[in-house]
């Protein structure tokens, strides 16, 4: 089995900053992606930035430039480096991976629990 940890969320203020981090274990043979999701109540779930081997890393328009995600391959750990939040960035943020299990034939989407971030003065 493989499970997705996330942690890091919580209350900050506008203009802060927030690392999320998510480590990803379990029978894993290999992960083809790592990335962000965040899910508001009514507006159902966004990706927010995702890093795909071979491709370009993606980010949602109204996070370039304010968020960076980032992977650390030997430890199956992305994370997502949050600056000058807004209230609108209020969610709550979900891990994914797409990954390979021992005897598995293919990779397999997996997600997170989720963790609250909320900015607010």
């Amino acid at each position: 089995q493989v499970q997705l940890v996330e942690s890091g969320g919580g209350l900050v203020q506008p203009g802060g900053s927030l690392r999320l981090s998510c480590a990803a274990s379990g029978s894993i043979f290999s992960i083809n992606s790592m990335g962000w999701y965040r899910a508001v109540p009514g507006l159902g779930r966004e990706l927010v930035a995702a890093m795909t081997s071979g491709e370009p890393t993606n980010y949602a328009d109204s996070v370039k430039g304010r968020f960076t995600i980032s992977r650390d391959n030997g430890k199956n750990t992305v994370y997502l480096q949050m600056t000058n939040l807004k209230p609108e960035d209020t969610a709550v943020y979900y891990c994914n991976a797409a990954i390979k299990t021992y005897g598995g034939s293919y990779h397999r989407s997996f997600w997170g629990q989720g963790t609250q971030v909320t900015v607010s003065s």
